[in-house]
């Protein structure tokens, strides 16, 4: 009993990473080695400057229920890359104001970053409170007040702090526990993701990467991807915090030793994952939002740097409905053309910045990684805000619609959804599992189905003496815009439920009788009654035709029409017995003879010469009636 109930606090075990935030020497370090008792700045530069050039990682708390680790993210303009790099993996955030100088520059840039990279959950702890007085204490948290209206801090429990006297430390830690028990743990269903920030070696054991999971799990000897490269690797070992786990779970903060692979392959930006359904693209559509106080304008086509992620690329900036931008208020629908490939799904947030002069411009989300050209003007805006505000079904319609017939795996790609939530919406029955592999939309098989039977009918009326149409011909103009595979399941669907008919390669509506047409009916009446009439020893067949006065336009159609329908039996090019008369020439011939017979034989009871009893013998073999030995005819 009391394995099972470890195994169920496992399985509902959630994973956090929470991210100290601020200015530069306002005390997030020594925040988060009071918290946690970790010293995170490890370089030997960052010890001599006394400030955090790179991430670092402590864990905060665990129990049954929670793991929490931290991240004290670099205050310096230098290392605002590093900054985003941390705080887009993070769950929430610990704004640290110090009490001796209240916000500063780096304190709004950082406040910008959060906003635009959608973290939605904030403390805020003022620091130093030791070196200030309360009164000018009450004035920092005025200023800091009016500073964080509109941002995710606004409204934010305040927490007083000092690192050296452990003033406040315990309030703030269980303030961080309480608000994490109350918030869902990122997604463990979908396939597993981690952006690295960092790459390193261990003697002995290899190449290691660590970054946080930001969705899905991990596990032990599991083979993964390198991406954008398509590396293939495999999980050796897993560790968390310095200790070895079987599994890394969304939100954790995870090292993987990686086989197969070596250090100068991987770089940070790299993106490590199970599934082959993320998408590599250079041309993201995205949302973007713009900072208020936006120091340069920013004008079409112009340089920007994207961070997304632990990926920091150049690229270009392309608006679709103006030339520059210096104030916004809302959302501007754009797309990012990029120098290097990347891999993102939809929703992924990102942050933009000026090259030079360095400048937080904005940030946003991605709306599709899979972004195409598209024309100047407020048409493609009105598409991309269909794209926008899409539901989970609109958006898996909208993909299915577009591609036409789609894998599940490029399913996933395209929408952003994982494996799950997509088996769950197409269980409706607007969408069709064909083929064991495929999806489509049941509207579009309606559609198509509609269009064979419209170009059946047209056919039918002016050919309709003909069986049906050629498949093949049938569906070329179609497969221009749809696959083979999903008109072969639309054809076969349709012969399945009595829409249409197929007899060889020819595919008919299952209400077509082939006939002659009526202003031709009494003259091939005329012609077959002249040739039934003639017998076993009849004229050249096209000499029935232009007695009969049937026009040469109509001469092979009639002929194969009749050759179908079994009125007529061609013998060779020249001649033909009416159908009655050829069954009777064959029946009396069986009768005559025993299990195999001659030519000779034959001659004498048919009393043909041989001008027809070749030919006639011939196509006894062709209809497979029999087969010739020698110089005998076995009946088949």
């Amino acid at each position: 009993m009391e394995d099972l109930k470890k195994q169920v606090a496992t399985l509902e075990k959630r994973y956090f990473t929470i991210g100290m935030a601020g200015h530069i020497d306002h005390g997030k370090t020594s925040l988060t080695k009071a918290l946690t008792n970790v010293d995170t700045d490890r370089l030997k530069e960052e010890k001599e400057r006394q400030i955090s050039i790179e991430l670092g990682f402590a864990p905060l708390y665990e129990d049954q229920e929670i793991q929490i680790s931290v991240i004290d993210v670099p205050g310096h303009e230098r290392f605002i890359r590093q900054m985003i790099a941390g705080v887009a993996g993070i769950d929430l955030v610990v704004l640290v104001v110090a009490a001796d100088e209240g916000v500063m520059p780096q304190t709004r840039e950082h406040l910008d970053i959060l906003k635009f990279l959608g973290v939605k959950n904030g403390l805020v702890a003022i620091s130093k409170i030791d070196r200030v007085d309360e009164e000018f204490i009450e004035l920092v948290k005025d200023d800091i007040l009016e500073e964080l209206k509109g941002s995710v801090f606004e409204g934010a429990p305040f927490v007083l702090v000092d690192s050296l006297s452990k003033k406040g430390i315990e309030e703030l830690k269980d303030l961080i526990i309480t608000t994490l028990k109350e918030q869902e743990m990122r997604d463990a269903k979908g396939a597993f993701r981690l952006p690295i920030d960092q790459v390193f070696t261990v003697k002995g054991q290899g190449t290691v990467v660590r970054g946080t999971v930001y969705e899905g799990t991990v596990e032990e000897g599991q083979t993964l991807r390198i991406m954008p490269e398509g590396l293939e690797v495999k999980a050796r070992q897993i560790q968390v915090h310095h200790k070895q786990a079987q599994k890394a779970y969304a939100g954790q903060r995870t090292a993987i030793n990686l086989s197969g692979v070596s250090k100068e392959d991987l770089e940070r930006g790299d993106v490590l994952v199970s599934s082959e359904h993320f998408i590599v693209t250079k041309t993201v559509d995205v949302a973007i939002r713009v900072v208020e106080d936006l120091e340069h304008m920013v004008k079409q086509r112009m340089p920007i740097k994207l961070h997304i992620g632990t990926t920091e690329v150049m690229g270009r900036i392309v608006f679709f409905d103006r030339n520059e931008l210096k104030e916004e208020n809302g959302e501007i629908l754009c797309q990012l053309r990029l120098e290097e490939e990347i891999l993102t799904k939809r929703g992924d947030r990102f942050i933009l910045r000026r090259p030079s002069p360095q400048e937080t411009i904005g940030g946003g989300w991605v709306i599709d990684p899979r972004g195409n050209k598209y024309r100047f003007g407020n048409q493609t805006i009105e598409e991309l805000e269909k794209k926008k505000v899409g539901s989970s079904k609109e958006r898996i319609t909208a993909a299915i619609f577009e591609a036409k017939s789609i894998t599940l795996g490029e399913l996933i790609k395209r929408t952003a959804l994982d494996e799950e939530t997509l088996n769950e919406f197409l269980e409706d029955d607007d969408f069709v599992l064909y083929n064991g592999k495929e999806y489509t939309l049941k509207m579009l098989i309606n559609s198509i189905e509609e269009d064979i039977y419209d170009r059946l009918q047209e056919f039918h009326q002016t050919h309709t003496m003909k069986l049906g149409l050629n498949k093949a011909e049938l569906l070329q103009s179609m497969q221009k815009r749809f696959s083979k595979s999903l008109l072969d399941f639309v054809v076969e669907n349709g012969i399945a439920n009595g829409t249409f008919n197929r007899k060889g390669q020819y595919v008919s509506l299952t209400d077509f009788v082939p006939h002659v047409p009526k202003s031709w009916q009494k003259r091939t009446d005329n012609m077959l009654s002249v040739l039934k009439k003639d017998g076993m020893k009849v004229r050249y067949y096209k000499d029935y035709f232009s007695d009969s006065g049937i026009p040469d336009h109509l001469e092979a159609d009639l002929k194969r029409f009749l050759e179908e329908q079994e009125y007529v039996v061609h013998l060779d090019e020249q001649f033909a017995y009416h159908g009655d008369v050829f069954k009777e020439a064959v029946e009396k011939l069986r009768r005559g003879t025993g299990e195999e017979f001659e030519v000779g034989n034959a001659k004498e009871i048919l009393d043909l010469s041989r001008k027809y009893m070749i030919p006639f013998l011939e196509r006894l073999d062709s209809k497979a009636l029999t087969k010739r030995v020698e110089n005998k005819r076995v009946w088949q």
